[in-house]
C-alpha cells in the first residue's frame, strides 16, 4: 500500500520543480507517459490527402477528433488505429497514422486525442493553396533579400547595410590549396591579372564567402520557377529582379573576352595564423568594409577579399561547373528574351561558350570550391544534361548570328548523349540537390525531346527518362514506407535531409507533370510535411513558416542583427539542414550570441538522428541559399501558375429547411474560387461565404432564413 506521509512528501518534493508526475504505488510509480501529435503547420489544401502521426510514449487506444478552433465545434472523429507505425525511439515505441482527409472546409482546427495517453497538436490550417503557400513563397524571397552582398543591399530588410565594398576591385588569385583538415597551406598566389568588380551576389550561407559553385544552382532553379510560374511569382514578390541581382554577379564571375571564369570570392579557412579567413570572425558583414593593411592577419578575410581563378584564359572548366552554370545562363536567356534581348543574348553566348570549355575526359577530381571539401560534389553527368537541354531551349528561340551553335539540335544530341551517361553510371544514386540536377534534367529533355519531333537517333528515349526518375522516385518511397514520419532518407545515414527531401517533393511533382499519373503523390507530399513540421522534433526548417521553427541559427546575419526567440525581426525563409547522424565539429563561435533552443527537442532525438536548435550546431541549423531556393520552386507547385481560371458551374444537390442549400462547384479543377452569395441580384454588396479550390461541395446552411438568396462563384488569384 501507499503511505499517505510518503505521498504528501513526494508531493512536497516534486510540485516545486514544475515536474509531470504520474502518482502511483510501489513499482508502478513513474513520470507520466506523453503524447504529440506532429503534422504540416503550414497546413493542407483544402482536396489533398491529410495525414498527421501521434508520437506516444506508450500504446494508444482510442480516438482523436478534428475541432474547428474559431467555435470549437467538432468537426471529424475517428478512431486511432490498432496498429502502430512502428517505434521511433526507446522514449517513443509507438507512433499511429491519424488520417483527417474528409476535413476540406477553410479553418483552423486542432486535433485533440483522447485516448490512453491524451495530446493536443498544434494549431493546423486547412485552405486553398494560395492561402496556406502566399506566405511561405514570401518569406523565401525575403531570405534572398536578405542574403544580399554589396553596395546594393536592402536596407529596409533587417536594416541591412551595403558590405564588402572593397570588392569592387578584388585581386584575383590561383586556387588556394588545402591540406585534409581545411587548413591553408603557404600563401595566397597572385594570379597577375587585372583586378576585377566582383561585388554583389549572395552571400553562400551563414558566413560570407561566394562560390559560383552554389550561386549557379540557385541561379538555375530560380530561373526555371521563374519560366515556369511568372504569374504565380510575380503575385508574391519581386523574385525576378532578385534573380537578376543574383545573376547580374554570376555574369562578373564570368570574362567572356579572355574567357575566364572566376569560382570564389573570400577565403572560408586560413592557415590561423598569418592568414585568417571568414570562420575566424564573427560579425555582420558591413564591418568588413574596414581598410585593413596588408600585414593584418584579417586582411584577406575581413578587406580585400581574394577572386580566386579558376585556369589561365581558355582553361577548360570542371564539367560540374560548366554544365550547371551554362544551364543558370540559358535559363536566364529564356526568360529574358522577350523583355531584355540584350541581356538575353550575353547569357546564351556566355552558356554556349561555358559548356563548350567543359572537360569531360581525365577527370580526378571535380572542381567546386576552396577547400574542395566544402562541396565534395562527384556527379557531372547530369550537369551537363542540363546545360545542354537549356542550351537547346534557348538556341531554338533566337536567330542571333555569331553562336557557337545555330542549330539547337546539336544542344539536344549533347544532353542526350550525357543523359545515357548519367542512367548508366548513376541513375537512383541520389535525388534533385545541388549535388544532382538529374531530375530536373530529365524533365526538361523530356519536353525538349517532345518540342523536337521526337528525332530519330538520340542516345535516350522520353520512357528512359521517365525511367531514371522513377527510379529515384521508388529509392526514396521504398525509405519512407520504413518510417513512421514518411521521411526518405535513413537517420543512420543523412545526407543533407531538409534539401533532399525537398528535391524529391519537387520531382514527384515533375513526374506527375509529364505522366498524369499520380503514382507518387502521397510520397511527395510526405517529403513536404516532414519538412514543414510532421517529423519526430514537430518543427518546421524554414525560419517563420509554421508555429514552430529554428530560433538559434549558426548564421552571423540572424545571430546578431536578428531577435533570438522567434519574434521579428527574423530571418525569414531560412532554410537549415535538420537532423544530423553525427555532431562532430560542434561548436559556438567566438563573439555568437549565445542562444540555445535545444531543449525542447532533444528529447525527441533517436539513436542516431539529432536535431539541435544552437548556435553551436551548423550541421543542424546553419542555413544555405542551396537549401533554400528549392522551397521558391516546391512552393509555387503547390500552388500552379495564375492562368485564367475556367467559368465554373455551380449545381444544387440538396435543399431543405434543415439542412440549408447543398451545392457542387466544377468546371475548374484546381483552381481557387471564393462563393459569394445576396438577396439582390443586381447588389454590390455580395457577402463571401468561403473559398475552395475546384471541384467542391458546399453547403449554406441558413438560406432557409432568406425569401431568396443568389450565389455566384469568383475566381480568385
Amino acid at each position: 500500500m501507499c503511505s499517505t506521509t510518503n505521498l504528501r512528501q513526494l508531493l512536497r518534493d516534486l510540485l516545486p520543480l514544475s515536474l509531470p508526475v504520474l502518482l502511483l504505488c510501489g513499482s508502478d510509480l513513474k513520470m507520466m507517459a506523453n503524447a504529440f501529435v506532429r503534422l504540416n503547420q503550414a497546413g493542407y489544401i483544402t482536396n489533398e490527402n491529410k495525414t498527421a502521426t501521434l508520437l506516444a510514449s506508450g500504446a494508444e487506444s482510442g480516438s482523436f477528433s478534428v475541432i474547428n478552433i474559431v467555435n470549437g465545434s467538432n468537426v471529424f472523429t475517428a478512431s486511432i488505429p490498432a496498429g502502430s507505425l512502428g517505434s521511433w525511439s526507446t522514449a517513443y515505441p509507438d507512433t499511429y497514422a491519424l488520417d483527417f482527409t474528409s476535413v476540406t472546409n477553410p479553418g483552423n482546427y486542432l486535433i485533440q486525442i483522447t485516448a490512453t495517453i491524451n495530446a493536443t497538436s498544434p494549431p493546423v490550417l486547412v485552405g486553398t493553396a494560395a492561402t496556406i503557400y502566399h506566405p511561405l513563397l514570401t518569406n523565401a524571397l525575403f531570405f534572398f533579400q536578405s542574403q544580399r552582398d554589396g553596395p546594393n543591399v536592402i536596407t529596409n530588410v533587417l536594416s541591412r547595410k551595403p558590405s564588402h565594398l572593397l570588392d569592387t576591385n578584388a585581386t584575383t588569385y590561383l586556387p588556394a590549396v588545402y591540406d585534409n583538415n581545411d587548413n591553408l597551406l603557404g600563401g595566397l598566389t597572385n594570379a597577375g591579372g587585372a583586378n576585377i568588380n566582383a561585388s554583389g551576389g549572395w552571400f553562400d550561407a551563414g558566413d560570407y564567402p561566394k562560390f559560383v559553385e552554389t550561386t549557379s544552382y540557385v541561379e538555375m532553379m530560380m530561373f526555371f520557377a521563374l519560366r515556369d510560374y511568372p504569374n504565380r511569382l510575380s503575385a508574391n514578390g519581386d523574385f525576378l529582379g532578385e534573380a537578376e541581382f543574383g545573376l547580374d554577379w554570376l555574369l562578373r564571375m564570368w570574362d567572356q573576352t579572355n574567357q575566364i571564369l572566376y569560382y570564389q570570392v573570400g577565403i572560408g579557412d586560413g592557415n590561423g595564423d598569418t592568414i585568417l579567413g571568414d570562420h575566424d570572425y564573427w560579425r555582420l558583414p558591413e564591418q568588413d568594409n574596414t581598410n585593413l593593411p596588408p600585414s593584418d592577419p584579417g586582411y584577406y578575410a575581413i578587406s580585400h577579399r581574394p577572386a580566386f581563378r579558376l585556369g589561365p584564359a581558355g582553361s577548360q572548366i570542371s564539367p560540374n561547373l560548366a554544365g550547371r552554370l551554362a544551364a543558370a545562363f540559358a535559363l536566364a536567356s529564356q526568360v529574358l528574351r522577350q523583355t531584355n534581348t540584350a541581356l538575353a543574348n550575353q547569357c546564351l553566348v556566355a552558356a554556349q561558350t561555358i559548356f563548350g570549355l567543359a572537360q569531360t575526359n581525365g577527370i580526378s577530381q571535380l572542381f567546386t570550391t576552396s577547400p574542395n571539401d566544402y562541396y565534395p560534389e562527384t556527379s557531372w553527368h547530369d550537369d551537363m544534361e542540363l546545360g545542354a537541354t537549356e542550351l537547346y531551349f534557348a538556341t531554338a528561340q533566337t536567330n542571333l548570328a555569331g553562336l557557337i551553335h545555330t542549330n539547337a539540335l546539336f544542344y539536344l544530341q549533347a544532353a542526350a548523349y550525357w543523359a545515357s551517361n548519367y542512367i548508366a553510371s548513376d541513375s537512383g544514386s541520389d535525388s534533385l540537390n545541388l549535388y544532382d540536377t538529374s531530375a530536373l534534367a530529365d524533365y526538361e529533355l523530356y519536353r525538349a525531346i517532345a518540342q523536337a519531333g521526337n528525332p530519330d537517333g538520340l542516345a535516350v528515349t522520353q520512357a528512359g527518362l521517365l525511367g531514371d526518375m522513377a527510379a529515384q522516385l521508388t529509392t526514396g518511397n521504398t525509405q519512407s514506407a520504413k518510417d513512421p514520419f514518411g521521411f526518405a532518407q535513413p537517420y543512420s545515414s543523412l545526407n543533407d535531409p531538409t534539401p533532399h527531401a525537398l528535391g524529391l517533393a519537387i520531382t514527384a511533382n515533375l513526374y506527375k507533370q509529364l505522366t498524369g499519373a499520380t503514382t507518387y503523390d502521397a510520397f511527395g507530399q510526405a517529403q513536404r510535411d516532414w519538412v514543414l513540421g510532421k517529423n519526430a522534433w514537430g518543427t518546421t526548417f524554414i525560419v517563420g513558416d509554421g508555429s514552430t521553427f529554428p530560433h538559434c541559427m549558426q548564421d552571423q546575419i540572424g545571430n546578431l542583427g536578428c531577435n533570438l526567440n522567434g519574434v521579428p525581426p527574423i530571418r525569414l525563409g531560412a532554410t537549415v539542414d535538420g537532423p544530423a547522424d553525427s555532431t562532430a565539429g560542434k561548436g559556438t563561435p567566438d563573439g555568437a550570441d549565445s542562444c540555445a533552443n535545444s531543449a525542447v527537442f532533444t528529447p525527441f532525438n533517436g539513436a542516431k538522428a539529432k536535431y539541435y536548435d544552437d548556435v553551436a550546431y551548423w550541421m543542424t541549423v546553419e542555413p544555405a541559399q542551396d537549401y533554400t531556393v528549392p522551397t521558391i520552386l516546391l512552393f509555387a507547385q503547390q500552388m500552379g501558375e495564375i492562368t485564367t481560371a475556367p467559368v465554373p458551374v455551380l449545381t444544387s444537390t440538396t435543399y431543405s429547411l434543415n439542412s440549408g442549400f447543398v451545392f457542387s462547384l466544377t468546371g475548374g479543377t484546381g483552381f481557387d474560387y471564393a462563393i459569394q452569395c445576396s438577396t439582390n441580384l443586381n447588389a454590390s454588396n455580395w457577402i463571401s461565404l468561403g473559398t475552395n479550390t475546384a471541384p467542391f461541395g458546399f453547403t449554406d446552411s441558413v438560406a432557409g432564413s432568406y425569401p431568396s438568396r443568389f450565389y455566384r462563384a469568383m475566381s480568385t488569384p
